[in-house]
């Protein structure tokens, strides 16, 4: 470890866990700090890019970060040597260098240290031969921030003005958006086809009669009794030695039918057939473990086995990543760093696995030579996958130590590491041909088979398999017939988006990277471009507008391939020195020359009108389709002659506004059923003259009308011409001023004899805001105060 004199080192990582992690690996000569993520970046207010001077950023330190900057330069000041040892990736070399630009401290005596694991071993020998700043890593993540920081503060302002306030545009989250509105679109244009199996049950028991038994089985004796599950189905067959097949053949065609007619014509030839086997066929099959987690597989394996989002998964794996406490046994990262997209393994790593495998599962699990993995397009080889830092700390292990969803998380990542390392597993696959004579010819059923021979990596890494149990047969045996019946399906749309299934669609289209997945998740759902409901993504009619909006004017930016280029051209500058202006001088100039345009052309959304089926009960005109604030509604095309309006469902279709049997609380007239853009209510029929609603929980109860606003005779401060009245809210009853919305001042009810009493005395209101403050006891007066008496 570099040293220059009797001084203490100064260490910083990113957060407090970390640093609690790794104080205890340095020893007495270093002190540990956290900088707790980014201390500087762009000021969120202003674009903060000199475009006409070699898109200079200017960097402010972040809100919040002060005195942490503050504490830090102080530490800085009295070290012998500054040791950044934030994360290992592009954002933590950016935090890393901000950090030195910050603090000041010589470059000959700034090192950079990295570690993919928070454990004794990996601290120590960063330490042994630290590094310097990359800084082909620093110019990738500044071209990134710079990227993004242009798209939305370019971007988003126009669609304030040409949408609706409030709205962002994002690089890459709009590209994202984009994917899951085509497929709701193309779920709503997708028209079903018709098409029949007809399945077939067997037994080798010709004495016994089972289709009474069979349908009691599987018919619910209720409406709310759900139907036994497949697997529960495999055990009954099994044990009345019975199996399922399906009608793959009729003379020498495949079996295929659309109507109800065709269908038919095949079931009744087949009512009364006689069925033997013609055929058994059986091959042994191989299942290989897969690869180790790298960021992306594992959110998805989190999503479909715990239901985890994306934005919990990374969060309980950072936990896991820079430390618990184990008891005795100290605070442990237990975890390598969870943001790769690499399957690599380091030889030590693989001999650990390879020993535990040895040990404590069996020698036939171990193959002869070490699993490995072809490594995915672009993946940093320098990385590891995600894995345990230590094989020997098993789940069940370390349980105690853990919460319930860290322990759900680190049971995954350990069985997929040491399932990786392990023999394929092999099974017996059988497959049998059912043969008929019928009066169309002879018809043939196939059913299947699996047999696991050997376990292998499944012993630790569970699948899920329905395959049923074939019982014993013999070709040319007679078979029973439990039950055959002709099914009528419809194909089915493209399944919306999961958490699981859009991670994996914007890895496969290269669209973001490990470490953004969970961020745009996150990002827009915050900004209402998806509803998640049931797990399932559905776009908002917002969505569908301003994505139509941009791919009117901006078709580069939402574009899958221009992202994906612009993903590969980060990358090169990161790993092959690409010149990152030159990039951004690029992107640029063709998006400057869209955003003219689109400044100057782009319709307000509010203006446009798409026609629509119906006719206006009150005009007879046509009907359109417009765009408000709640999203799309239809209208009277003779608007503003004449104001029929009426909700629509997402499908377009118009939603009745019935009659309820309550009775407006303020005028007497009957309530209507509505819908807003918070759901379902009750609005009063005297609209608009009467303004009266009524909520409506989520059960579908009507919610009793609020008590109105109470007077309270206290002066606002804030516009001095209200009085304060008391409300409701959730939280509970407050004041507010009682020329709301013009005016929103709200204090809190605790303060009520409080300002009563100051009222009385004549020192309320107060002239100024920080005077009021001062009366109100609240904090950042007091700190104010502090500060001027200093």
């Amino acid at each position: 470890m570099a040293k220059s004199n009797s001084k203490k080192s100064l260490v910083i990582v990113e957060s407090p866990a970390k640093a609690k992690t790794i104080n205890k690996y340095l020893g007495p000569d270093f002190i540990v700090k956290a900088s707790m993520g980014h201390v500087r970046d762009l000021p969120a207010k202003g674009l903060n890019v000199d475009i006409e001077n070699n898109f200079e950023p200017t960097y402010g330190i972040s809100p919040g970060k002060q005195r942490t900057v503050t504490s830090l330069k102080a530490a800085a000041k009295d070290c012998s040597d500054l040791y950044l040892a934030t994360d290992l990736d592009r954002e933590g070399e950016a935090i890393a260098w901000h950090l030195a630009e910050v603090l000041g401290v010589p470059k000959e005596k700034t090192y950079r240290v990295i570690f993919n694991a928070v454990t004794k071993t990996a601290v120590t020998r960063a330490f042994v031969e630290p590094g310097r700043i990359n800084m082909d890593k620093v110019n990738a993540q500044q071209a990134r921030r710079i990227l993004d920081r242009i798209v939305g503060y370019k971007i988003s302002p126009l669609l304030w003005k040409k949408v609706a306030r409030g709205l962002s545009a994002g690089r890459v989250q709009s590209v994202a958006v984009k994917m899951i509105v085509e497929r709701e679109r193309e779920i709503r244009a997708f028209k079903p086809v018709e098409y029949w199996f007809i399945p077939g049950v067997f037994s080798t028991d010709l004495s016994a009669e089972y289709h009474k038994q069979w349908l009691d089985f599987v018919t619910p004796k209720t409406e709310d009794d759900k139907p036994p599950t497949i697997v529960e189905q495999n055990e009954w067959l099994a044990e009345h030695n019975a199996f399922k097949a399906e009608l793959s053949k009729v003379g020498d065609k495949k079996f295929e039918a659309s109507t109800t007619e065709q269908a038919h014509k095949v079931f009744d030839a087949l009512k009364d057939a006689q069925f033997k086997l013609a055929d058994i066929q059986t091959k042994e099959t191989i299942s290989r473990p897969s690869a180790p987690f790298i960021t992306s597989t594992l959110q998805q394996a989190a999503a479909n086995r715990m239901g985890f989002t994306a934005k919990r998964t990374m969060r309980v794996a950072q936990q896991l990543y820079e430390g618990i406490d184990l008891g005795s046994m100290g605070h442990l990262g237990l975890i390598t760093y969870m943001r790769t997209d690499s399957t690599h393994l380091s030889a030590e790593a693989v001999k650990e696995a390879r020993g535990f495998i040895n040990r404590h599962i069996g020698p036939e699990y171990l193959p002869e030579k070490a699993m490995s993995y072809a490594p995915k397009k672009n993946a940093q080889q320098a990385h590891e996958a995600v894995r345990p830092t230590d094989v020997d700390f098993t789940p069940a292990d370390i349980k105690p130590f853990l919460t319930d969803e860290q322990s759900k998380l680190y049971d995954i990542i350990w069985r997929r590491f040491v399932a990786c390392q392990m023999k394929p597993s092999k099974s017996n696959i059988t497959t049998l041909d059912i043969v008929a004579e019928t009066s169309i010819g002879p018809c043939h059923y196939k059913a299947t088979g699996r047999v696991l021979v050997f376990d292998g990596f499944t012993k630790i890494w569970l699948n899920n398999s329905n395959g049923q149990q074939l019982p014993a047969t013999k070709v040319g045996q007679s078979l029973a017939v439990v039950d055959i019946k002709a099914e009528q399906h419809f194909t089915k749309p493209p399944a919306r988006y999961t958490e699981g299934s859009l991670v994996k669609a914007l890895e496969k289209e290269g669209i973001g990277r490990p470490s953004t997945y969970a961020s745009i998740i996150s990002t827009i759902q915050d900004r209402k471009y998806v509803e998640k409901n049931e797990k399932k993504f559905f776009a908002t009619d917002l969505a569908e507008v301003v994505t139509d909006k941009l791919n009117e004017y901006f078709p580069k930016i939402m574009d899958i391939a221009f992202t994906r280029h612009m993903e590969e051209q980060l990358d090169k500058i990161e790993e092959h020195n690409l010149d990152w202006l030159g990039v951004l001088k690029d992107f640029y100039g063709p998006f400057k020359k869209s955003l003219d345009i689109a400044t100057e052309e782009m319709k307000h959304a509010k203006a446009e009108v798409t026609p629509s089926e119906y006719t206006c009960p009150d005009c007879k005109q046509p009907i359109v389709y417009r765009f408000g604030k709640n999203g799309k509604f239809l209208s009277c095309s003779a608007y503003p002659d004449c104001k029929f309006r009426a909700p629509c469902d997402k499908e377009g279709k118009m939603l009745e506004e019935k009659v309820s049997d309550h009775k407006c609380h303020v005028c007497g007239k009957p309530m209507i059923h509505k819908h807003g853009r918070f759901g379902p209510f009750l609005g009063c029929s005297g609209y608009p003259d009467c303004k009266t609603i009524r909520n409506i929980d989520k059960e579908g109860n009507i919610l009793p009308p609020k008590p109105p606003p109470e007077p309270t005779e206290i002066h606002c401060h804030k516009c001095k011409e209200g009085l304060l009245v008391i409300r409701q809210g959730k939280k509970g009853p407050f004041m507010g001023c009682g020329r709301f919305p013009k005016c929103r001042t709200i204090i809190s009810i605790k303060q009520l004899d409080h300002l009563k009493k100051l009222q009385a005395e004549g020192q309320w209101p107060p002239q100024t805001l920080e005077e009021a403050d001062l009366l109100l006891g609240r904090k950042k007066a007091k700190k104010k105060a502090v500060k001027a008496q200093k």
